[in-house]
């Protein structure tokens, strides 16, 4: 995938700094961190215990909203920026549990999650699922590689699950939201979720987690109010029941508690 080298994948892994996405891994019980991240995500967890319960949320939210775009929008084409760890329930396992000729391409920077990328993220026979190693900030890269695997003259799925908090300017998280949705034709989705401050929904705690979060781990990371977060669906028309906390969206009678991570999902027109 991308023709990236082993050595150079290992080059770039840094095992001595806790890193998010093997921090995310070990709050949703997988096994792909390091004692460092290890470490982090205790603390972090002792200071905002409901972390562990926005982890699982999180996941949980994107495999609703991949079921619902594949099952009752026909979406067959997805972009997942900022995928994280494999897990469980993939993005490209459950589109192409719905439909196996849907096409999914993955997009992260962190070397670790590009190893275990190559080996995990297969494909049924009908699809096509791949790996772009690019950062969220250079939108034109990826969709300039995307387009390899995807059809922009059709509907795509942008996926951007807890991504954003990593681009700390607001004004910049917006433009390359605008940029990657430019991109993408009419009857196109974006899902994303966000972590927020905001004390209604129990976030509070967040800020002061994520002061100690900045100071010994890596990427540096920011909370939004609603106002912000909801800031990035400018233009689109939201799915109901529109932005809410991830743990609610589309969750039924299976919701649980309120997290202080929004969640939505909405169309282009």
């Amino acid at each position: 995938m991308g023709g990236h080298d082993a050595r150079t994948t290992a080059a770039r892994l840094d095992t001595s700094v806790a890193h998010n996405a093997r921090v995310w891994n070990y709050w949703i019980g997988g096994k792909d961190h390091y004692e460092v991240d290890q470490a982090v995500g205790e603390h972090v967890a002792g200071m905002f215990p409901v972390i562990r319960d926005v982890a699982r949320a999180d996941r949980d939210f994107l495999g609703r909203a991949v079921r619902y775009l594949a099952a009752e929008r026909g979406i067959r084409q997805f972009l997942d920026v900022g995928t994280g760890l494999p897990t469980v329930d993939n993005t490209h396992e459950i589109a192409q549990s719905v439909a196996p000729e849907s096409r999914i391409v993955y997009v992260d920077n962190d070397p670790i999650v590009l190893a275990h990328a190559r080996s995990l993220l297969t494909s049924s026979p009908e699809g096509v699922t791949d790996y772009i190693d690019a950062d969220v900030r250079d939108p034109e890269t990826i969709i300039e590689r995307a387009a390899d695997t995807l059809d922009f003259a059709q509907p795509v799925a942008v996926m951007m699950l807890g991504i954003l908090n990593f681009v700390l300017d607001d004004d910049a998280a917006r433009d390359v939201v605008r940029r990657i949705m430019a991109a993408v034709p009419s009857g196109s989705f974006l899902v994303l979720t966000h972590p927020t401050y905001d004390g209604d929904v129990g976030g509070k705690g967040n800020v002061a987690a994520m002061e100690f979060w900045n100071a010994n781990a890596t990427p540096p990371i920011t909370a939004r109010d609603r106002a912000g977060i909801a800031g990035f669906l400018d233009g689109l028309e939201l799915v109901g029941p529109g932005l809410v906390p991830c743990s609610q969206w589309g969750a039924g009678s299976d919701a649980t508690a309120v997290v202080p991570q929004f969640g939505a999902v909405a169309v282009k027109p």
